[in-house]
């Protein structure tokens, strides 16, 4: 949101500092100045000038030869702009001067003829995006003047970004209360240059109207039909106005933040919108049917033809201003271009409203179009302030277009709105924020940003006032605004307890900490990539897009490791191991909500360690990444799945190569992730690039809590070892084979480990010899060879009766 600096100034009785402190202010509150920009930069040597004739160009159609009064005398200009009129005032640039951008002014030929100087736009001033045309100055009567002084440039434009939660944030009076050390108490409405101060005791004297469908007074109808989506609607006649241009000061303020003077009335709808953060609008009453205002929603297919020149159609979800026959403007988002404020307009209807945001917000996408107005109203706007808003608008149209009020301020209103108050705890501060707060601290912190807090007993007790209705609604909403107002690079850096509770973390949540920590043990590092995808990569389709590129949400999250691998090898990053543990969308059954679900996702490329002079480091491999992927096993199942060697392709797992992968299976069979060598043909690496392996496993719903660890004595007894070369079918897994070992091994067998496997013509034909290396251990005692050969002979008994695997004692 832009702001002017001397506005800020003009909204507080106190100094509010340098831009440098107000930046810094604002960053350590979390709203960061993202640029401040002296308006006046670039402009030293444009001028005001009067256009004293203009004649078309012999040779060029759309050309014209301006005689151009800029103080020095006359010159000749020659210009395309459509709206140069004689008489008329506009920018000016002489030769030899420089504008925003760089841009030098020369003197030139245009089509044979001579042009020394420009006439320029808003944009090639960079005070504005309208470059249809010359920038007219209304009012200017001084050639020669410098074009800063005369619109009140001495300013500076701040870019403020401002979150979604804080609406209050959207206006200069917002921004002084969070800024100013006085905050609310030292807030100031500017006055209004040349206002008569008897405007204000009128104001404040008017009669008021207040029903809670329909109001009429001064000739003014308002009916609300749609009491859930508008709570409240003011409307305020105003008489014997003329429209004109608006007065230097009121031009400045709007232009210093990039906004477009249009005339005195619009204008003062404008400044009180970016003043208090209320949106208005200001219909020509002698246009509205009957003089009667309701608002409903719209009849499917009704159409409007908006303040942009645009012919928009409506739904009967969108709610509308309408007169007795037709809608006149898009409540929150837009007016309607037949009841427009022109310069033959006398009687003026101020409407000042307050809507349902979401309606607003759907109204306001269902048209792609996005205003000053729409841009609060769906973020929320202080319902305590809407009179003072529309009494403010009023005062600034009499003081500058003339007129007097006429009838009652109408106020229609089906939700009145009450304060909330809500308890804040000390004990609670604490806890939450690690630091104890005495009450008057706690006091001192927040009642400059205009909350009211009283004692209740220990505690404190809160009232929250309308401009903070729509973000402080709990009591932690509460201490995030204690802490923010404190500072939070005041807090000391070791902080007491601060959880709130004794409730353990989700047992997915742990389980997430306990795959993260293995990873990041492992060497790897972790990424976080948008969820967005292709086609290609996705199966659940977005409404509303951000590229067409990425119109589908992942179901997978190699690709985005995929594409960060690519991303670093092209950039001479060779040792990349990368993972990501997030969440993939799964198209809903019968058109139902996307299901989701949580994966871990690695990719490896390059050394096993860092480079070192005492040897060569050696590559990452196959047995890195089953390594990788067993002792993620072990974190997310405890024991209940495995890893089993891929055998022939998956179209699921289709990215890896099936000759070198592992699949991850469940106690009910089920394939609950894969890893691998992965297929690169597809990607954009290096020549250089060596073998890529991945990994993507998918999480448990719910995992088992998490088992308290227990710890054993070191043995002290001595193991007993024991070998068996196996002949084993090749079609056979290693890991049955263990499977069974274990099971028929007895309670004493504590290790089995695979330590060879030979493929040799000597063996017969489909059959490989796996050697393997029984542990056993007694936790009490020496064991005896005699229980050792009962175990070995149950195991080699199981292994050929239910695997038909053969065997042999192997040879020393």
């Amino acid at each position: 949101m832009n702001v002017s600096y001397r506005w800020l100034q003009a909204c507080t009785t106190e100094p509010i500092g340098s831009l440098e402190e107000i930046a810094e202010r604002l960053a350590t509150r979390g709203f960061p100045v993202e640029e401040a920009r002296e308006l006046s930069v670039g402009l030293d040597e444009v001028v005001v000038a009067q256009v004293q004739e203009v004649r078309p160009h012999p040779d060029a159609d759309r050309l014209q030869i301006c005689q151009v009064d800029g103080g020095a005398g006359l010159v000749q200009v020659v210009c395309g702009a459509p709206n140069v009129e004689e008489g008329g005032y506009y920018p000016f640039a002489p030769v030899g001067a420089s504008l925003p951008g760089g841009i030098k002014i020369r003197k030139v030929k245009l089509r044979g003829q001579a042009s020394e100087g420009m006439l320029c736009s808003e944009r090639e001033l960079g005070l504005g995006t309208d470059e249809e045309g010359l920038m007219v100055l209304e009012g200017a009567s001084d050639p020669g003047q410098a074009l800063v002084e005369a619109l009140g440039l001495e300013d500076v434009r701040l870019d403020v970004e401002v979150t979604p939660n804080r609406p209050d944030l959207l206006s200069h009076l917002g921004v002084v209360r969070e800024i100013t050390a006085g905050g609310h108490a030292h807030l100031a409405v500017p006055d209004i240059p040349g206002s008569d101060p008897g405007v204000g005791e009128t104001l404040d004297t008017i009669e008021l109207v207040v029903n809670q469908r329909e109001a009429t007074g001064g000739g003014v109808t308002i009916r609300v039909e749609e009491e859930d989506l508008c709570f409240r609607y003011l409307g305020l006649r105003l008489s014997g106005v003329s429209v004109q241009p608006s007065p230097p000061w009121l031009q400045a303020r709007l232009r210093a933040i990039g906004a477009r003077p249009i005339n005195n009335v619009v204008d003062a709808t404008n400044y009180v919108l970016h003043e208090v953060g209320q949106p208005l609008h200001a219909f020509d009453l002698d246009l509205i049917q009957d003089r009667t205002v309701v608002i409903r929603c719209a009849r499917e297919g009704e159409s409007i033809r908006t303040l942009d020149r645009v012919g928009r159609k409506l739904s009967s979800r969108m709610l509308a201003i309408c007169d007795i026959e037709k809608p006149i403007a898009v409540a929150g988002v837009i007016g309607g271009a037949d009841s427009e404020v022109s310069d033959k307009t006398t009687e003026i209807l101020l409407e000042c409203a307050l809507f349902k945001p979401a309606s607003i917000r759907s109204t306001r996408q269902a048209l792609g179009l996005s205003t000053d107005a729409s841009y609060r109203f769906e973020r929320g706007v202080d319902p305590e302030g809407m009179r003072g808003a529309i009494e403010r608008a009023a005062e600034l149209i009499l003081a500058t277009a003339g007129g007097g009020t006429f009838g009652p301020l109408l106020d229609v209103c089906s939700r009145p709105f009450s304060r909330e108050r809500i308890p804040l705890h000390l004990e609670r501060v604490e806890k939450v924020l690690g630091v104890p707060f005495k009450a008057e601290a706690v006091r001192a912190l927040l009642e400059p940003l205009g909350l009211l807090v009283e004692d209740a007993g220990t505690d404190l007790s809160v009232e929250v006032p309308g401009f903070r209705s729509y973000d402080v609604i709990r009591e932690v909403d509460l201490i995030e605004e204690v802490a923010r107002t404190h500072g939070y690079d005041a807090f000391p850096d070791t902080l007491g307890p601060f959880r709130p509770g004794s409730v353990p973390d989700h047992p997915l949540f742990r389980l997430e900490e306990a795959v993260r920590g293995e990873l990041v043990t492992s060497g790897l590092l972790e990424v976080q990539i948008p969820a967005f995808a292709s086609h290609r990569d996705g199966e659940v389709e977005i409404l509303n897009p951000v590229s067409a590129e990425e119109a589908f949400l992942r179901s997978r999250l190699l690709p985005g490791l995929k594409a960060c691998l690519e991303y670093n090898l092209r950039r001479g990053n060779r040792d990349v191991l990368l993972f990501e543990l997030g969440t993939i969308f799964r198209r809903g059954e019968r058109g139902g909500l996307p299901h989701e679900e949580t994966h871990v996702a690695a990719i490896l490329h390059g050394k096993r360690e860092p480079a070192h002079w005492s040897g060569l480091a050696a590559r990452l491999d196959l047995w890195d990444l089953k390594s990788l992927l067993e002792r993620l096993v072990d974190v997310v199942s405890e024991g209940g799945w495995v890893v089993r060697a891929a055998l022939g392709k998956d179209e699921e797992w289709g990215a890896l190569d099936s000759e070198a992968a592992f699949r991850v299976v469940d106690a009910e069979g089920l394939v609950r992730g894969a890893g691998g060598k992965l297929r690169v043909e597809e990607m954009d690496l290096p020549l250089w690039a060596l073998e890529v392996w991945a990994l993507e496993l998918v999480l448990p719903e719910e995992p088992n809590p998490q088992v308290a660890q227990v710890f054993q004595s070191l043995p002290v007894y001595q193991a007993i070892d024991r070998d068996l070369a196996l002949l084993v079918p090749g079609d056979r897994p290693a890991e049955e084979v263990i499977s069974l070992i274990r099971k028929w091994g007895g309670a004493d067998l504590r290790e089995v480990q695979v330590f060879d496997v030979y493929h040799g013509d000597e063996l017969p034909q489909g059959v490989r010899s796996v050697a393997v290396r029984l542990r056993f251990r007694a936790p009490d005692r020496t064991l005896q060879d005699q229980e050792v050969e009962e175990a070995m002979r149950a195991v080699t008994r199981a292994l050929e009766e239910e695997l038909s695997v053969g065997y042999r004692k192997k040879k020393d």
